[in-house]
């Protein structure tokens, strides 16, 4: 008789172990149900796996997370460096409940230089570099961007327009009149000359800003002793410009050029990450990030993970200062500089201005901690006062608000945002195009009923029940509390879509009615089992769920307005079945516009290329069937 197999813990470890190679490699634990609860890198697979075995010397985390093993799988590769990366990817990408997670994954915005154009352009850049140019940054925000790019166009009069406003211009636009374009597009500048303050702009960018301004002090002085005045006040506007985007940063460097700065502070089971960016020996700004990690882990461990996802897709920097030091520093090195096609250093400053400046980071993670830990606290209790006002069981985890936003039912669009533990989670916010051919324009009850309707039915088929978690932000799938801007009457419409979907959990919901003449402050309740009530006055619960209406309120008129905006540049042509954007942009660069489409003969339309005889005729009636 043969023993049975082992369901989870170490003995299904050690079945892995008999197999495993000496080698570097990836390997990643699954529960019971399938999903991935830890992804690990190691340089000997079959060393660090054989660790697992021995639970009694592991700390209780790790303990927890053996015993949960059901299943492991394994990658083997090269090198450890190529098994950090591979690490991070799948940590990224599957996110497993043990492991270290970057939860405020956002993208930085860039300065790109774009050189596709003989004119090239400056504009801010988000996302993956297939424009072909010179890129700077990161930056930490859109509008430090927009401030830097303002100052550079004082400075370098480069073109910020599209390629299409450029080639249709026939005199100089605005931004040359206040002299922050050169006017390329009309020859003001000729081509050569143009490319001269390009150049300019990209050396001032990456660093030798010092160069560049020496440069531009000897011009002055050259015109002002030619008694070119007006060229030499040019000139100094330029240098005063220049010295306004050096002087924009409150923490510049004189010894580091290009570095990003990570500082990490803990307290009490939560971590904050700040990120300083320094490039040309300027602050590009800074971010605080919120990993999501075991209170167990010290902070060189949580940085340590916290490294190699943010490099996952972002390009690393020559240099990274560290506040704490870490235990595979040189490893991370390796990786980093294998990714990057040149060498990263990784260091944590001990002396001189690089430590003052990861001290000053630190001080900032934490300070955002404290902040973020004061305002955690300001939450629980509003979630405390919403239980004991509203007759819950408990605090909520989740609240959903509902919203509708049309005019005259045009463009009618629902809207769900959602707020929790931490706040409002506008990761979750969602709209709902409505769709039904068979509500009344203006029918907010309709409107509400197909919005909850969609949400409420997808929600219990594809949640798998309803204790299920997003394990990135530790949100609920399933509310707690739902906010609905209406009275009794959006109420029995919300408890008619609910009476006929048979949900697996029980939800409270509430209609929130306005005050009379829309009052703030004397808005009526609505719950099932109790009569209409109101708060008490200047009562915080009151503020704040008035908050969270308003939130709602202007999401849902931003999503419509968004639509209403896109509907109204519709082109014309879009309504032709078999025209597409190569046929469309065919018939627009012929003829102009949709508008000249419309009024063009029949054997003007077959002469584009693209158009068949039969095409041309099926353009021709649309526009002329009346």
């Amino acid at each position: 008789m043969t023993d049975p197999v082992p369901a989870s813990g170490p003995e299904v470890i050690r079945n892995f172990v008999k197999t495993l190679p000496a080698s570097p490699g990836v390997y990643r634990m699954f529960d019971a149900a399938g999903e991935v609860i830890y992804v690990g890198k190691a340089r000997s697979l079959k060393a660090r796996v054989t660790n697992y075995t021995r639970p009694e010397g592991l700390d209780i985390r790790i303990q927890r997370m053996v015993a949960a093993t059901a299943n492991m799988e394994f990658v083997r590769t090269e090198t450890e460096a190529e098994a950090l990366l591979l690490e991070a990817n799948l940590i990224k990408r599957l996110k497993p409940r043990f492991n270290v997670l970057l939860r405020d994954d956002k993208s930085f915005p860039y300065i790109l230089i774009a050189t596709e154009h003989p004119a090239p352009e400056l504009r801010k850049h988000r996302g993956s570099r297939r424009i072909k140019g010179h890129y700077f940054g990161p930056f930490a925000s859109a509008l430090a961007v927009k401030r830097t790019i303002n100052s550079l166009q004082k400075a370098f009069l480069l073109r910020t327009c599209s390629d299409s406003f450029y080639k249709g211009r026939t005199r100089p636009c605005m931004l040359h009149q206040i002299k922050r374009c050169s006017a390329p597009c009309t020859g003001v500048i000729s081509l050569p000359d143009y490319a001269e303050l390009v150049e300019e702009a990209r050396q001032f960018l990456s660093g030798k800003s010092r160069s560049v301004q020496d440069h531009l002090a000897a011009e002055m002085n050259a015109a002002a002793e030619a008694l070119d005045f007006e060229r030499a006040a040019l000139l100094r506007d330029r240098i005063s410009a220049l010295a306004q985007v050096q002087g924009g940063s409150d923490a510049a460097a004189k010894t580091v050029e290009e570095a990003d700065i990570f500082a990490i502070a803990h307290e009490a089971g939560q971590f904050c990450v700040q990120v300083f960016f320094f490039r040309a020996y300027q602050n590009w700004g800074n971010h605080a990030f919120r990993p999501r990690a075991d209170a167990s882990l010290s902070d060189a461990e949580v940085l340590e993970a916290f490294l190699s996802q943010f490099y996952e897709d972002r390009p690393p920097p020559r240099q990274i200062l560290l506040s704490h030091d870490l235990v595979e520093r040189e490893l991370i090195e390796e990786a980093l500089s294998a990714r990057a096609g040149h060498k990263v250093t990784v260091l944590t400053p001990q002396r001189g201005e690089k430590r003052e400046l990861a001290a000053h980071a630190l001080n900032n993670a934490r300070e955002a901690l404290g902040r973020q830990l004061a305002e955690g606290a300001t939450q629980k209790t509003l979630l405390e006062g919403v239980a004991n006002l509203f007759g819950l069981d408990e605090p909520p985890r989740r609240i959903e608000v509902y919203d509708n936003s049309h005019i005259s039912g045009t463009n009618a669009v629902g809207a769900m945002i959602v707020a929790g533990e931490d706040g409002l989670s506008k990761k979750h916010y969602r709209t709902y195009n409505i769709k039904s051919t068979e509500i009344t324009p203006g029918d907010d009850f309709g409107m509400m009923r197909e919005v909850l309707t969609r949400r409420f039915t997808r929600l219990a088929n594809e949640s798998g029940g309803p204790e299920i978690e997003d394990e990135e932000e530790g949100m609920p799938d399933w509310p707690d509390v739902v906010f609905i801007d209406g009275g009794a009457g959006q109420l029995n419409a919300v408890r008619e879509v609910i009476a006929g979907l048979d949900l697996p959990r029980e939800v409270t919901f509430i209609g929130i009615a306005k005050g009379e003449e829309r009052d703030a402050g004397r808005e009526k309740f609505f719950m099932e089992g109790r009569e209409a009530f109101m708060l008490p006055h200047r009562d915080p619960v009151l503020y704040y769920v008035q908050r969270l209406r308003d939130e709602a309120h202007r999401f849902a008129i931003g999503t419509h307005r968004a639509r209403r905006k896109k509907d109204a540049i519709t082109n014309p042509l879009d309504e032709i079945e078999g025209i597409g954007p190569t046929r469309k942009r065919a018939l627009l660069q012929r003829f102009g516009s949709a508008k000249a489409v419309s009024r063009a003969a029949l054997a003007d339309l077959t002469t584009v290329p693209g158009v068949s005889d039969q095409l041309a005729q099926q353009i021709y009636d649309h526009f002329n069937s009346s």
